[in-house]
């Protein structure tokens, strides 16, 4: 599928997890910007008009609740183009079907599909050099990755496969937590979605890598790392909570996008 003159999108949701919400990638507000973001502005300029956006993702979710709470907000919307990106911290449980799981998300896929949505699943980076247990969730994604594929051989849906751009594992990509990616892994993360639907990157979208020296400085030392950022994951997984808990979408319908921003 690919996006062009005479399939021009007006409206674009996201959903899905802290990739797709767009941590790591903070605006000086506080506020999660992401590839999620950046795609939306460069189709934006694509169509060289204003874009309704929506953005329904949040951190920490699993598969489940992204599918059982997100899609249908998403579906109701009926944007012309919606991204489906989870299972990331699926694969991160002790426990899980890596085949459940893509089956899911081929569900999910075949439902917006049959509501006239263009539809693509965006896989996540691969943090698997950077965090304990990296080994891991390196096999599990890799196995997420070709399950999804077979899933979608044959019908006319994209799949955008992160995990396997070896360029991303570059620790230069990832947020001082080195589980999310940061501006610049966001903006290239952005640059292989807009690849994959043929349109153009949007001016501005490299200018994340001024950021890059600035998040290079404040790594922590592997002491202060696992402190500040393993110990309290780790908790929350034994305790069943997530980082998203509590937290709303932060856009809960199609907005207009400006060519402005």
């Amino acid at each position: 599928m690919t996006v062009g003159s005479d399939a021009a999108v007006a409206s674009y949701a996201a959903i899905g997890d802290s990739f797709s919400e767009g941590m790591g990638d903070e605006l000086p507000d506080g506020t999660p910007r992401g590839w999620a973001d950046l795609v939306a502005l460069g189709l934006a300029h694509a169509a060289q008009a204003p874009l309704g956006y929506a953005n329904l993702a949040i951190r920490g979710r699993l598969l489940g609740p992204i599918l059982d709470e997100q899609l249908p907000v998403a579906l109701d919307l009926a944007p012309d183009l919606l991204s489906i990106n989870g299972g990331g911290n699926d694969i991160m449980r002790p426990r899980v079907s890596v085949a459940a799981v893509a089956d899911r998300l081929a569900d999910a896929a075949d439902r917006a599909a049959a509501r006239g949505i263009r539809v693509m699943i965006v896989s996540g980076a691969d943090p698997g050099d950077h965090i304990p247990l990296g080994r891991m969730v390196r096999s599990r994604g890799d196995q997420l990755a070709r399950e999804v594929r077979r899933r979608l051989d044959g019908r006319a849906m994209l799949f955008v496969d992160n995990w396997a751009d070896e360029g991303l594992r570059d620790l230069r990509y990832w947020s001082i937590d080195r589980l999310h990616l940061n501006a610049l892994g966001h903006a290239r993360v952005a640059g292989n979605v807009l690849a994959a639907l043929d349109v153009p990157v949007a001016p501005g979208g490299e200018s994340a890598a001024e950021r890059l020296h600035e998040l290079e400085a404040a790594r922590p030392r592997t002491a202060a790392y696992w402190r500040e950022y393993v110990l309290p994951w780790i908790g929350r997984r034994l305790t069943g909570r997530s980082s998203g808990d509590g937290r709303a979408p932060k856009r809960a319908t199609l907005e207009p996008i400006s060519l402005d921003r």
